[in-house]
């Protein structure tokens, strides 16, 4: 069963960046296609970012032009680059294996003055 570790969350100001890291046990994670959601306070889990296990990209409407999804497959980690963050995307956020259906523990980020 793969593990994965998220890291790199807290508090931001509006308008201000954070990365998120996710690292993947196992020694398979190359070939995995993977994904960010986020869960805001009262609200359901949502898709944020996508990354195939070729690099292809997908994103919410409402992240475009401001978060990028990357992937290091030598490092076994997926990151979620959050560049003007809102006050609204404050939240928990996971890192998702989807054909493995694993999921990490969250990474709270806050976004407020």
């Amino acid at each position: 069963q793969v593990q994965l570790v998220e890291s790199g969350g807290g508090l931001v100001q509006p308008g201000g960046s954070l990365r998120l890291s996710c690292l993947a046990s196992g020694s398979a994670f190359r070939l995995f296609d993977m994904g960010w959601y986020r869960q805001a306070p009262g609200k359901q889990r949502e898709l944020v970012a996508t990354i195939t296990f070729l690099g292809k990209t997908n994103y919410a409407d409402s992240v475009k032009g401001r978060f990028t999804i990357s992937r290091d497959n030598a490092k076994s980690t997926v990151y979620l680059q959050m560049n003007s963050l809102k006050p609204e995307e404050t939240g928990v956020y996971y890192c998702n294996q989807r054909a493995t259906n694993a999921w990490g523990q969250g990474a709270q980020v806050t976004v407020s003055t």
